[in-house]
């Protein structure tokens, strides 16, 4: 509370000095002063402040600190004591630059400012001189109104007058523009009508006073009149291009001698034709050299005789138009022909230029084209009638010649003959086509070494969907140009392709073709990118080409962009006839994002980004890698079934061949003849049989075994095949068994066992006892159990032949199935047995 007591009437008395101070100002405690109020631009100002702290209540006893302050800006001066108790703050602004400011005087006391005195400073520059100063008189007031050009803007308020005199009068003021105007009139009171007067304007400001230069004149020199106004127009007859126009002139100027102008112009032409030389007060004029049928507008103006006055407006325009003509003049025509399928009949495309409109001599009604010449009393075969400026049409084959003619409602043209000329001439030696501007292209070419008669120029549009601009082509009448400008369809940022033809006095020349842009930029879009293939080091990318209405100039290359996501960035540069691109040392397994730019002349676009991410492994490697898992899945695969199992591989690799020397056949016996032992008169009851050997003789295969008794005949005997030496054994003393002995010649012994023991059961033994093996194969030696298949005992099948043989040393006397090994044996071929006989 005690805080709050001590801080009011502090407040209180703050606000009492800031009224006491604003009173004093008020009544002149401080003022303020300055150089000039008005300075030029950019020049010095200095100021003063004068403070008398006795008017000002509240500053008794104690000293005001001044500032000042421009605009809102603060600016530094300097403060000292004046007489009595004045203080005093001068100001200098060395460069004042503003041309208009406030500048404020302040007084701060006990730390509040308030503002004491203001002075208003503006700054600018001397008037500038009017110039272009001229007058004109309208006749209907008589009042004299006179412009000029003022000069540069002062910045400061500026006064303009239009002063005059006369010879008999002193300068007076005959205007003040109103509102910043830069003409006003000078009253008829002032004016002295056909007297020398001079006229001039007077333009002054703070920093002082222009003139402009003096103008000398009669008023009536510089009078305007009324325009006149045209009565009548009309054609003269007939077939001259002459009107006669009829024309009066306003009241106010029906007293003068005149002189007149005329002009016309068709609507769709810009310019004017003049026609002068018109003299007189009212009356008719005549203008020839107009073109038949066409409309035009038609204008009129005067002034005085003198020439020293003022052309009057241009009255207001009439329209007339002429009466027509038959055209005339040759057409520009140019054509194309090939044969049909069938041969008999020309195809033909023919176009022409419409005549201009000097040579139309009216509106066109439409084209005839013609087979022959149109003579007295014979019209010609019409191929072609029609308002366009092209027709197809089919002619005899032969056909060297076509007439065409226009014709509009006051008659038809002479016929112009057209020749269908062979393309046999020689070509253009260089061609070539450059901007003109965006609507235009200049096209060159190298003349041939024959001489030409004339130039046909056709340029077409390039674009994606097939077109053809009939009228996209002109004619070059003089065969010595080498250049031409070609405008008709032009667009900018479009290709055109062109072609220049020479045509010779007999023949067509070859057409040079080039392609050529108006104007280039950057095109509107870049090609898509699609991958085609990819592997860990390497990326095929492709591309179809752009648009040609969006390549917008001719493509110069492609730019490819790569970069991987550390931010590692490469490019190469493609040339614009490829639309793919490979690109080579990629990392294997890295993410790449990549984008493409076209460029032309005129800028480059970029296209939308493609990401891609490279493999780990190649193609080959894959499969090398896939190969080798396959392999060696194969190979456990194996082991695991060998061993699983072990023993039928094993028997597989090595089987187990049976030893005859360890089998059990050697004890084995029949159980029949264990029960009825065969009874054999001539033999002894035979102990158990030890076989000793065992001897085979191969048969030849495919051949039949004779009957026992019978010699064979001898186309028929032949040798058995021979077996490897190893195998031949001699068997006793007198019984070879090798090669050249046996029964049948030529056979060879192969050794099958051989046994330890004696005669079987006490048979008499045999020393020449010869055994031989069936025609069935060698069973115990391919069976792969040790163990004999069961045999059956074929001496219980009935009785051993009674036949003998005749052997080396006599005839067999037992049959071979009393060997005790065979007697259990079922031997394969039984039927055979007869063949082998004991000796």
């Amino acid at each position: 509370m005690a805080r709050r007591g001590v801080g009011t009437p502090l407040l209180l008395l703050q606000l009492s000095l800031l009224l006491l101070l604003h009173l004093g100002g008020t009544l002149g405690c401080a003022s303020v002063e300055v150089g000039s109020p008005v300075v030029p631009l950019g020049s010095a100002v200095t100021a003063s402040c004068s403070v008398r702290s006795r008017l000002c209540r509240g500053l008794q006893g104690g000293r005001a600190r001044i500032s000042w302050m421009l605009d809102n800006e603060t600016v530094a001066g300097s403060q000292g004591c004046g007489a009595g108790d004045t203080e005093v703050s001068n100001l200098t602004l060395p460069q004042f630059n503003r041309t208009q400011a406030k500048l404020w005087c302040w007084v701060e006391w006990n730390g509040t400012k308030q503002r004491v005195g203001l002075a208003e400073i503006r700054a600018g520059y001397p008037p500038a001189k009017p110039s272009n100063l001229s007058c004109l008189l309208n006749l209907s007031d008589y009042g004299l109104t006179c412009r000029w050009q003022p000069g540069a803007d002062s910045h400061l308020p500026t006064s303009v007058t239009l002063k005059c005199s006369t010879s008999r009068a002193p300068a007076v003021t005959g205007c003040t523009p109103q509102g910043g105007r830069s003409h006003c009139t000078v009253p008829r009171r002032l004016l002295q009508l056909y007297g020398q007067m001079e006229i001039w304007v007077a333009a002054s400001n703070a920093l002082g006073t222009a003139e402009s230069e003096r103008l000398r004149l009669d008023p009536m020199d510089v009078a305007q009149l009324e325009p006149p106004a045209l009565r009548s127009i009309q054609s003269m007859p007939p077939q001259t291009d002459c009107i006669v126009l009829a024309w009066a002139v306003a009241p106010s100027s029906a007293h003068m001698e005149l002189q007149c102008e005329l002009r016309y112009r068709p609507p769709e032409d810009p310019n004017w034709v003049l026609v002068t030389g018109i003299v007189g007060q009212a009356g008719t004029a005549q203008c020839c050299g107009l073109l038949f049928g066409t409309p035009y507008l038609f204008q009129m103006r005067c002034r005085r005789h003198s020439a020293r006055g003022h052309w009057s407006e241009w009255s207001a325009a009439r329209n007339h138009t002429t009466h027509e003509k038959a055209p005339t003049g040759k057409l520009d025509a140019w054509w194309s022909t090939r044969p049909d399928p069938a041969g008999r009949r020309l195809e033909v495309q023919l176009r022409w230029k419409a005549p201009r409109q000097r040579e139309a001599n009216g509106r066109l009604l439409g084209y005839r084209v013609a087979l022959g010449p149109r003579r007295r009393g014979r019209e010609p075969p019409t191929v072609c009638n029609t308002s366009d400026t092209h027709c197809d049409f089919t002619a005899p084959a032969g056909t060297r010649r076509v007439y065409l003619s226009a014709y509009n409602a006051a008659g038809e043209s002479a016929a112009t003959e057209v020749v269908l000329l062979e393309r046999k001439g020689q070509p253009l030696a260089g061609l070539r086509a450059v901007p003109a501007g965006e609507r235009s292209l200049w096209v060159q070419w190298e003349a041939p070494w024959a001489p030409v008669a004339a130039y046909v120029l056709e340029w077409q549009r390039v674009a994606s969907e097939p077109g053809r601009c009939s009228a996209c082509w002109q004619m070059e009448r003089d065969g010595a140009i080498t250049t031409a400008l070609i405008q008709g369809g032009i667009e900018p940022f479009q290709r055109y392709n062109i072609s220049v033809c020479p045509l010779y006095k007999d023949a067509i020349g070859t057409p040079a073709h080039t392609a050529a842009y108006s104007r280039q930029k950057a095109p509107s879009h870049a090609p898509k990118l699609h991958l085609k293939s990819i592997s860990k080091a390497h990326a095929e990318l492709c591309w179809d080409p752009v648009a040609v209405e969006l390549q917008n100039g001719f493509i110069t290359n492609y730019t490819i962009f790569w970069a991987n996501s550390t931010a590692e960035v490469a490019s190469a540069v493609v040339n614009s006839s490829f639309n793919s691109f490979i690109i080579r040392d990629l990392k294997p397994s890295t993410l790449y994002k990549v984008h493409i730019m076209a460029s032309t002349v005129g800028g480059s676009t970029n296209g939308t980004s493609l990401t891609l991410v490279t493999m780990v492994l190649d193609d080959i490697e894959i499969q090398i890698l896939f190969l080798t898992l396959g392999l060696i899945f194969v190979l456990l695969t194996a082991l695991l079934i060998c061993f699983q199992k072990n023993g039928r591989v094993k028997q597989q690799f090595w089987p187990s061949v049976p030893d005859p020397a360890n089998s059990s056949l050697g004890k084995w016996v029949p159980a029949e003849l264990q029960q009825e032992p065969p009874q054999v008169s001539s033999a002894k009851e035979p102990g158990l049989a030890t076989i000793s050997t065992v001897t085979v003789l191969e048969r030849a295969a495919g051949k039949q075994v004779p009957i026992w008794g019978k010699d064979p005949p001898a186309e028929t005997t032949v040798a058995f095949p021979g077996v490897p030496q190893p195998y031949v054994q001699q068997d006793g003393p007198g019984r070879a068994t090798g090669p050249g002995t046996g029964s049948y010649g030529s056979g060879e012994t192969v050794q099958y066992a051989q046994v330890a023991g004696d005669g079987y059961k006490g048979q008499q033994h045999v020393p020449c006892r010869l055994y031989l093996r069936s025609s069935s194969t060698q069973p115990l030696l391919f069976d792969r159990s040790p163990s004999p298949k069961p045999y059956e005992n074929l001496w219980f099948h009935g009785a051993a032949p009674s036949h003998g043989c005749r052997g080396a040393g006599g005839f067999l006397e037992d049959p071979l199935i009393d060997f005790p090994l065979l007697q259990g044996l079922q031997i394969s071929g039984a039927e055979e047995l007869h063949d082998f006989q004991r000796c």
